[in-house]
């Protein structure tokens, strides 16, 4: 097992800790390091907290709805998605190593056993970490249009339905009491979808799971850090890292959006929270992190009608998007691009997916949104994001080869879902303490990943 050196602030046991990234991530690691006593400092490249991929998500924190990506079926429908604009999953093949490595790790997760080996690990880290969230929210009091109205999966056709018994099934396994329930069962839950009736085949509900803002929940929390005394430092580029030698702290080089020269940052420990530039940063240091992005999309539509919008955060199986009340709008999020480091709204592709999501809240609930397009005196807010994405869904979480240099990236698309427990998480490592769930984290043995402690020396 690894053996992780740190230099501690004298006989007081606090450490002085450097969290790259401002997302969910970030800030949930940066909260619960204060906690704990730590001084902690935040850098990030944008003005202010979750202004990339915590901005405009799907908002659902989802603990009963994770399956990996990786399945015995998605690579004939990868395939098969490959030339739709539309679909689910896009894969766009690029002249990078990295995305065809990633690819080939992917390809050997995509059976049975793999598959329940993933979810086993990322079931215990959401059940974690909707603890981790509700314990932050009781603490502060934090409001960030929270429902507590659980989530609904509804399906189209009789074949999905009939297939999504046996994830029912599994995931009770893991103790997530999803439920299947019938076409009527399902429209009293969520009686927004009564128009559409007639294309459900019925669906299945966790009344646990919940939705909310990532982005004010994650504003707020960096807010009450920094009242808590955490120092952040906004539109600062991360050039490169220096793991601890000879005696010498972690280090961080970076430099002002704005110009000037370039300084160095020294701490105890370096966190990289970085999302889908995580392995970017690591990378130079001889730390492959298996993270690729994903380019996920939303529109947020403002409400006509509100008394016939949905309250019940849902997941629509044929489009494979999410769609979740924020007070006076609608988020509707979904699909997965593969094509690189892509952030463009107005190619061709990101238009008919943007378009595809307007389209699909139109034809569910017709007249209950504002769904003009831009062209037609509307004003949906498009946005999109990257999303870290691992081959097994399972996020990086642990220390590195690098001495004093931490991981804390790859939670796809449930950064949301997992973001307030990898803080607590990450804060306990650092700390030379064990996270109390079964999971793999990085610098412990796999045989005994989830058991066995970081050691910390003084």
């Amino acid at each position: 097992m690894m053996l992780l050196v740190v230099r501690k602030s004298a006989d007081t046991g606090r450490m002085n800790i450097i969290v790259l990234g401002a997302g969910i991530i970030g800030i949930s690691t940066a909260w619960h390091l204060r906690e704990r006593g730590h001084q902690v400092t935040v850098v990030d490249r944008q003005a202010g907290p979750a202004l990339e991929t915590s901005f405009a998500n799907g908002a659902q924190i989802s603990v009963s709805y994770c399956e990996p990506w990786a399945n015995r079926q998605a690579p004939w429908k990868a395939l098969k998605w490959m030339f739709d604009k539309e679909a689910p999953l896009l894969f766009r093949p690029q002249l990078d190593p990295a995305q065809w490595r990633w690819c080939l790790q992917f390809l050997a997760q995509c059976n049975d056993k793999a598959f329940a080996r993933n979810v086993q690990q990322i079931v215990a880290l959401g059940a974690y970490s909707h603890a981790a969230l509700k314990d932050v929210v009781r603490k502060t009091g934090m409001e960030f249009q929270r429902l507590e109205r659980g989530i609904a999966h509804f399906y189209s056709s009789q074949q999905a339905f009939d297939e999504a018994a046996e994830g029912v099934e599994l995931m009770r396994r893991y103790g997530v009491q999803r439920r299947l329930v019938s076409r009527e069962e399902l429209l009293k839950i969520e009686p927004a979808f009564t128009p559409y009736a007639d294309h459900i085949a019925g669906g299945t509900f966790t009344e646990t799971d919940e939705s909310g803002d990532a982005r004010i929940f994650t504003e707020k929390l960096a807010q009450l850090c920094a009242g808590a005394g955490v120092d952040f430092l906004y539109q600062q580029d991360i050039l490169s890292l220096q793991p601890a030698r000879s005696g010498k702290p972690a280090s961080v080089q970076i430099r002002s959006t704005t110009g000037g020269a370039a300084r160095m940052l020294s701490a105890d420990a370096v966190v990289v929270a970085c999302g889908s530039y995580t392995p970017l940063l690591l990378a130079p240091l001889g730390v492959k992190a298996p993270i690729y992005p994903g380019k996920g999309y939303s529109a947020t539509l403002p409400l006509l009608q509100p008394d016939k919008a949905p309250v019940v955060s849902s997941i629509d199986d044929s489009r494979k998007v999410a769609m979740s009340r924020l007070g006076d709008h609608l988020r509707v999020a979904g699909t997965i691009e593969l094509g690189g480091f892509d952030m463009r709204l107005d190619t061709s592709t990101a238009r008919a997916r943007c378009e595809m999501l307007v389209r699909r809240v139109e034809e569910l609930m017709p007249g209950v949104c504002d769904t003009r397009l831009p062209e037609e005196g509307g004003d949906p807010q498009f946005w999109c994001g990257l999303r870290p994405a691992t081959p097994t869904n399972i996020p990086c979480i642990g220390v590195t080869q690098a001495q004093g240099i931490w991981i804390n990236a790859g939670h796809g698309t449930l950064g949301w879902t997992h973001g307030a427990g990898s803080g607590k998480a990450m804060a306990a490592l650092i700390s030379g303490e064990q996270p109390a769930l079964d999971f793999g984290f990085w610098g412990q043995s796999p045989k005994h990943a989830a058991i066995r402690p970081v050691s910390v020396s003084a």
